[in-house]
């Protein structure tokens, strides 16, 4: 399936995010042609998108801090959805590493929840009654089938400060060091705008990279 729409994509909805200690970063894989790790905390982002391009579904993300160049980012590493077109779009794309697994969301009063069954996984928040306003511009640093490429974006919506607990039933999985509680948000009425790829040009400069890359083999 090759048809998943062109970005940039805009989506809506609500979403926990928080920053994790993840212990032995440096030993982890490398990330690909011209991206470096840098030390600091790993981003974890549940999402449940209740508008996009391709309907609603629901996201499970970790993004570790990095360099290409001259330019610090995010590069995410490992992200399920539950939408094959999701899926396709965003490995074709951005080139995020998306997978397809079994995501469950719950919202009960303030607390959210989302679980990965296969990997027994769940991001889980209690939020406050204290909520401010954001507005955060978001750079991906992916590995895409043509090469590195900047992704710019833009997250709006109110956030509610909050406690986030990540847990892993497997003590073996590679995501396990993630687990603990965590201070984070819970975003509601989000509104994330993921803009087209761009190529590095340069240690800080960057140009328009072809809409989408070819389809990886496999």
């Amino acid at each position: 399936m090759t048809s998943a729409p062109f970005a940039p994509w805009e989506l809506t909805g609500e979403s926990i995010a928080c920053l994790a200690h993840w212990p032995g970063w440096r030993s982890r894989p490398p990330l690909g042609r011209g991206l470096h790790r840098l030390p600091g905390p790993a981003l974890v982002v549940a999402v449940c998108y209740t508008g996009s391009p391709v309907g609603p579904y629901l996201e499970l993300a970790v993004g570790e801090p990095a360099r290409l160049g001259a330019r610090p980012g995010w590069t995410i590493t490992a992200m399920v959805v539950d939408s094959p077109e999701s899926r396709m779009g965003g490995v074709l794309n951005w080139g995020f590493p998306k997978q397809l697994g079994t995501l469950r969301w719950t919202a009960e009063g303030r607390s959210r929840e989302l679980r990965w069954e296969e990997r027994g996984i769940s991001v889980r928040a209690e939020a406050s009654r204290f909520v401010l306003p954001v507005l955060v511009p978001v750079r991906a640093l992916q590995h895409r089938a043509d090469g590195p490429v900047v992704v710019p974006g833009r997250l709006r919506g109110r956030a509610n400060v909050s406690r986030v607990s990540v847990s892993v039933d497997d003590a073996d999985d590679p995501m396990a060091g993630l687990a603990g509680h965590h201070i984070g948000v819970v975003v509601a009425g989000m509104r994330f705008i993921v803009k087209p790829a761009r190529h590095p040009a340069g240690l800080t400069t960057s140009l328009r990279a072809p809409l989408r890359a070819p389809e990886p083999v496999g």
